[in-house]
């Protein structure tokens, strides 16, 4: 069998043999190529990363190497129990290689582990939001200025909107006119940057994850217990409240994000409450009234601005977020739209949910 060249580049250089090695797609990211490089003997996580997206790959590498010499650090000290996904040096001591144009990575296996791309019960919900509280947690003693910005403004929302309403002026693919009720919904919602400018200075700057979705936590095969927080690819300074928003929107809805049946996107409460309690039990001794707080802004915020964000990338040309078809961020944006007409249709039941949790 002819080997793959790619696969036996990279393995070359990771130190893998190239006898029957393979390379098969993994995971359903948006933005980088994720990917199985298997040999007989060892099995490594590999990535093309998408530089428009990080164009400055060794600022993201950093961040997360710093990182995971932190939890590294917990871990031996008996303070972090999930294991730690590392990345792996190539035979010459780097960190990424070149390879056809492309900028690559590797990342350690964790076999025994299974994800999940929708919530289908309680206990996963509580326990894949304890994990991301537990990362939280053991991260708090970070100092957060230590990492790059490798997205500068990624959860600025007021700068979200400003690139909104270029693309519309510039309508370069003639788009706007298939989604004008989508834009006026959006340009509805811009009290929400005003409720952000208000948290400014009243609460702490934390070192996150940004990106809590279901699918960056691993369970366990054997246990379904947590194994492993993953894809710290976004991990920069930030506010908790937009980790907290972003596993509401990724966990509470019973339909996939680029779902059309939008009968059936939905806040499970049920959902949203083991959320509550998995995420801030903890994070109990440390975290701020003013944090709790922020929750309820961050369940809102995150969920319209991912919806923003992809009906920008759409009037745009789908530039930023991979699409399998036409339409596909159009539909991810009325996805989101939908939860977070729900999500403002609940906001008595879910902050009552909320001022349980805080006592």
């Amino acid at each position: 069998m002819k080997s793959n060249p790619v696969a036996t580049y990279l393995s070359e250089h990771f130190g893998l043999s190239t006898d029957n090695v393979t390379l098969k797609p993994i995971g359903n990211g948006h933005i980088n190529t994720t990917m199985l490089l298997k040999s007989e003997e060892n099995a490594l996580v590999v990535q093309k990363l998408n530089t428009d997206v990080f164009p400055n790959p060794e600022q993201l590498v950093e961040n997360a190497r710093l990182i995971e010499q932190h939890l590294s650090e917990k871990h031996c000290n008996g303070e972090y129990s999930l294991e730690i996904i590392r990345h792996v040096p190539t035979i010459e001591s780097d960190f990424l290689v070149e390879y056809d144009q492309g900028v690559w990575r590797a990342l350690e296996f964790i076999g025994g582990s299974y994800s999940e791309d929708v919530v289908a019960t309680i206990s996963q919900a509580q326990t894949a939001a304890n994990a991301f509280g537990q990362f939280a947690l053991a991260l708090q003693d970070f100092q957060a200025e230590q990492l790059h910005h490798v997205i500068p403004d990624f959860h600025n929302l007021a700068m979200r909107f400003d690139a909104f309403e270029k693309v519309i002026e510039k309508d370069s693919v003639n788009r706007v006119a298939l989604c004008q009720d989508d834009i006026d919904f959006c340009l509805a919602q811009q009290g929400l940057v005003d409720e952000l400018k208000q948290l400014e200075g009243n609460i702490p700057l934390r070192p996150c994850h940004n990106d809590t979705k279901i699918n960056n936590m691993l369970f366990c095969t054997q246990s379904d217990d947590a194994k492993a927080v993953i894809d710290l690819d976004t991990c920069m300074p930030g506010y908790w409240l937009f980790d907290f928003g972003d596993m509401v929107r990724t966990f509470c809805s019973p339909e996939q994000e680029d779902s059309t049946n939008l009968n059936n996107v939905r806040v499970r409460e049920e959902i949203f409450a083991a959320i509550v309690k998995g995420y801030v039990e903890p994070l109990q001794d440390v975290i701020t009234d003013a944090e709790k707080e922020s929750f309820w802004l961050g369940t809102k915020v995150m969920t319209f601005m991912i919806g923003l964000r992809f009906l920008t990338d759409f009037i745009d040309g789908d530039n930023y977020f991979a699409t399998k078809h036409a339409n596909h961020n159009l539909e991810r944006a009325r996805n989101q739209f939908a939860l977070y007409r729900d999500i403002l249709e609940k906001e008595h039941t879910l902050k009552a949910i909320l001022e349980i949790n805080k006592a």
